[in-house]
């Protein structure tokens, strides 16, 4: 007997909205049956939904996730699925290094105005006295 899941017990599970899931449904990344108008997500409906949000944790674009996902072959050895979530991961780590090179710069330019700025205030004091 294969598990399977409600639309709350999914939600409940991942913390997401029920909306969330209906989202995903219709980008086509699960494929839920239907029991009137219940929907009733599989066991691999749910690694999906898990791979997704994995992906969305470390900043994959659904596209980018969709397309690994939809990469998987259980007869296969998958070597271009997992080529192709190495180049995502290179891309992403790129993006964010560039993000916290940005980051630094910025907080060194705080650092100096700051510095500029406490000088000036300090100079200000002083006349004022």
């Amino acid at each position: 007997m294969s598990t399977q899941y409600t639309i709350s017990s999914l939600a409940n599970e991942f913390d997401i909205t029920t909306r969330t899931l209906r989202f995903y449904e219709e980008k086509g990344l699960l494929n839920p049956t239907r029991n009137g108008q219940a929907r009733i997500y599989s066991a691999a409906d749910r690694t999906r939904l898990k791979l997704v949000l994995r992906g969305k944790r470390i900043g994959l674009s659904l596209e980018d996730s969709a397309e690994i996902i939809g990469m998987y072959d259980p007869c296969g050895s998958n070597q271009q699925q997992l080529e192709k979530l190495l180049s995502a991961i290179a891309a992403q780590k790129a993006k964010l290094l560039a993000q916290q090179n940005a980051l630094n710069d910025m907080m060194k330019d705080l650092d100096q105005v700051e510095k500029r700025t406490r000088s000036a205030l300090k100079s200000v004091r002083k006349k004022a006295s």
